[in-house]
């Protein structure tokens, strides 16, 4: 499986598709990038969700 850009999204579809792509709940992975994000002062959170917006391919339709 590709690691690619999720339908299931709320704003790109980034946290939906990396957990697609684990095989994990989207739930936990849309928490997890919260804590992590609030615990690393929220900036780097925000810039690797930015990065991985535009490096991840676009879901297939």
């Amino acid at each position: 499986m590709v690691l690619k850009r999720s339908n299931n999204k709320m704003i790109a579809g980034v946290c939906a598709g990396i957990a697609e792509w684990l095989g994990w709940d989207l739930t936990i992975v849309r928490v997890a990038y919260v804590l992590i994000s609030i615990f690393s002062a929220a900036f780097p959170g925000i810039l690797v969700y930015i990065i991985l917006w535009f490096v991840m391919p676009p879901p297939e339709y």
